[in-house]
């Protein structure tokens, strides 16, 4: 790919990942938490889901059981957790917890998928988590939006693993829109058995569900997969660290919020640890992988 181009779309798509915590914030002064991210994910899965009724589906109970599953990690626990978040802490502190989840991804696939990492990608799992322990000031005395942020890396890295394990059986438009659409439709329900539903429609507020629903979910999801499907899977990952320098930038450009000192320092320390987790992946790497699964 030109490499502009590239350049241009990593930063859409981080961009995109990175502003929605700020938009997200916005929203939850018309909207309680489940029922935004639930309003949210069901009608990007309804577009998309129109989109792409004529690909194949799963063929079996156990494969549709797999897909909701993934739903329910990726989407409702992974989103239900970053909006819980937001009432406690910046969306900058929760967008850098959150994307400490490539971290985790290695712990995971060395524990369930014997993948066998280099010692530079565990030197960056090291200083990914000394990142987040400086990055939750130094102690343990944490914010209950600080163990939602926690709870959003985990779920993400699981269904990670997951994706990576079942992935194969689904197209991967087909995946991205169901799951999206199992995801949306538990929150809503969860947002109004669970908590008590806030509604309030105003101008502000469509436009908050739009841009969630539309270009930080579709746009942001498709550009993600057209990167990942035309470039080195590895190495276009490591880009994932722009995403919360973007939603620190954000919170500040459209919340006003303060990020103490020792934040940008954890931050900084986690996107290092995150930047070795990926780019050290090395083609002879994934070409041992693809001949172990060939065997």
């Amino acid at each position: 790919m030109n490499r502009i181009l590239f350049g241009i779309l990593v930063v859409v798509t981080t961009s995109l990942m990175g502003s929605s915590f700020a938009v997200g914030k916005i929203g939850l002064a018309y909207f309680s938490p489940l029922l935004l991210v639930g309003l949210r994910f069901t009608l990007a899965g309804l577009i998309m889901g129109a989109w792409v009724w004529k690909k194949p589906l799963p063929k079996s109970a156990g494969d549709w059981g797999k897909l909701c599953l993934i739903g329910f990690l990726q989407t409702a626990a992974v989103m239900g957790c970053i909006f819980l978040s937001l009432r406690t802490i910046t969306a900058g502190e929760s967008s850098i917890l959150t994307f400490m989840n490539p971290l985790l991804v290695v712990i995971w696939g060395t524990l369930f998928l014997g993948i066998s990492y280099r010692l530079t990608q565990w030197m960056g799992v090291l200083i990914g988590l000394f990142g987040v322990f400086i990055t939750l000031g130094f102690h343990l005395q944490w914010e209950t939006g600080t163990l939602f942020g926690i709870g959003s890396a985990l779920a993400w890295s699981i269904a990670t693993i997951l994706v990576k394990k079942w992935g194969v059986r689904f197209n991967v438009w087909v995946m991205t829109a169901y799951q999206m659409l199992f995801g949306g439709i538990l929150l809503l329900v969860m947002g109004f058995t669970l908590e008590t539903p806030k509604l309030i429609v105003t101008p502000t507020a469509v436009f908050v569900v739009l841009w969630l629903a539309i270009m930080a979910s579709i746009v942001q999801f498709a550009t993600w997969f057209y990167l990942l499907n035309h470039g080195d899977p590895g190495r276009t990952s490591a880009f994932l660290f722009l995403a919360p320098f973007f939603g620190v930038l954000s919170g500040w450009l459209l919340l006003g919020e303060v990020v103490q000192w020792h934040v940008y320092m954890g931050g900084l320390l986690i996107f290092a640890g995150i930047f070795l987790v990926n780019w050290t992946f090395a083609p002879r790497r994934q070409m041992s992988e693809k001949a172990q699964l060939a065997e």
